[in-house]
């Protein structure tokens, strides 16, 4: 799935964050201080507020990572807080393959299990997927 690769200049790892639609694949590199690249995007540029921002920090003050990371990720589908928790859990595997000893901190926290509830398809002859159309008598 993911694996250590060497690139020119560093080793860095990678891993696969997915919520509902959106789909989030991460590469982290030990840095001199934190930093994130999303879509190559700043994170405030990204993530107008400070709760979405909060969110895709988690995984990184949970684990208590002794050395800074770099963060750079490729987000698809979904909106905008579904495709911060799947950035969130891209970042959260790629620090248990970094170190497997924080990985009970981390999924105690619920950064490691996927959030599968989904958008229910709409029916035919159905408004929406329950919705039914009114009811006339006449």
């Amino acid at each position: 799935m993911a694996e250590t690769t060497k690139t020119k200049k560093d080793v860095y790892i990678e891993a696969v964050g997915r919520r509902k639609t959106a789909s989030a694949r991460v590469r982290i590199t030990k840095a001199t201080k934190d930093s994130y690249v999303i879509n190559k995007r700043s994170e405030e540029e990204y993530f107008p507020t400070e709760k979405l921002r909060a969110v895709i920090k988690k995984p990184l003050e949970i684990a208590e990572a002794k050395e800074n990371f770099s963060v750079s990720a490729i987000i698809k589908g979904g909106g905008i807080s579904a495709q911060a928790d799947a950035l969130a859990m891209g970042i959260a595997r790629a620090l248990v393959k970094h170190d497997e000893e924080t990985k009970t901190p981390i999924k105690k926290a619920g950064l490691l299990t996927r959030d599968a509830r989904m958008k229910e398809r709409r029916k035919f002859g159905l408004k929406k997927a329950r919705k039914a159309p009114q009811f006339s008598k006449r």
